[in-house]
């Protein structure tokens, strides 16, 4: 082996044996699959938003309920509502609160496509699932509908009023916030002012920052209540096995396959060396 490679390996070895390791895939089997969409054990549909049984019960031209948030909620509440109750014992001031708690979801949420994730096109958790996912693994991953209900959630949980808002192709939060006054918006919902949009999927957003591309298009609000949905009897179905990518959709290595392809690489060197 030649000696400038043989003096760095042990270093890409101590590098790549510190680096985390990277699991492809997890999976979860409390979900079924009925006319093409996935359901879970609630009977909500995490395929699709629209309609009784979609995860944000949308119709056209009409109120809608983001459902999935009653699966962290009441007698549901777990690891989400406990996250916010821990920021309200932490940050007596509410502002201060509301802002610590957007910046927990900014900055623990990796933006990633649905199709990138789930390999479909829309694929919705609900907050404890991602809020557990944090705690586990230090990160989680998720798209705009995502952010929206941890966020709501941890609202709730820490005693702050909390909304989901739909603008076109997106969904975010709205914390009832009459203090926060860097807001380049301030929102009404239902004729009371005082409301700050909470755009968590970009990694330098403050709290209060609206897309200027939302400012003057038609919202639709729902205000959260602290209530909870029954879960299910378990279905006459056979679950099956949603399969979740936990990197981004670039190409994530564990420090095992890194070792075997840096010794690959300089068996490969070795042999042009010989050849020469």
């Amino acid at each position: 082996m030649p000696k400038h490679l043989r003096a760095v390996l042990p270093a890409v070895a101590i590098m790549l044996a510190t680096m985390p390791a990277f699991t492809l895939a997890t999976s979860s089997t409390n979900f079924y699959e009925q006319g093409g969409e996935v359901f879970d054990d609630w009977d909500i549909c995490r395929t699709n938003a629209a309609g009784s049984d979609g995860f944000f019960q949308v119709y056209p031209e009409a109120d809608f309920h983001p459902i999935i948030l009653n699966e962290s909620l009441g007698k549901n509440a777990d690891t989400a509502h406990q996250i916010g109750q821990q920021f309200a014992k932490d940050y007596p001031d509410i502002k201060q609160r509301a802002e610590r708690i957007f910046a927990f979801a900014r900055d623990n949420v990796k933006y990633i496509t649905d199709e990138d994730q789930f390999s479909f096109p829309e694929f919705a958790q609900n907050a404890d699932e991602l809020a557990a996912t944090i705690e586990a693994e230090g990160m989680a991953y998720g798209d705009c509908e995502d952010y929206a209900v941890l966020l709501a959630a941890m609202y709730k949980g820490a005693g702050l009023r909390s909304a989901i808002v739909l603008a076109p192709d997106h969904a975010a939060t709205l914390v009832y916030l009459p203090e926060h006054d860097e807001a380049n918006q301030i929102m009404s919902v239902d004729g009371e002012p005082g409301w700050v949009w909470a755009e968590a999927t970009g990694g330098n957003n403050p709290l209060g920052w609206m897309p200027e591309r939302f400012i003057g298009e038609r919202l639709r609000f729902y205000e959260v209540k602290d209530e909870a949905i029954t879960k299910a009897e378990p279905p006459d179905k056979t679950p099956i096995t949603i399969t979740k990518q936990t990197g981004s959709s670039g190409l994530r290595i564990s420090p095992f396959f890194g070792v075997i392809g840096l010794m690959w690489l300089l068996s490969l060197f070795r042999r042009r060396r010989v050849a020469r």
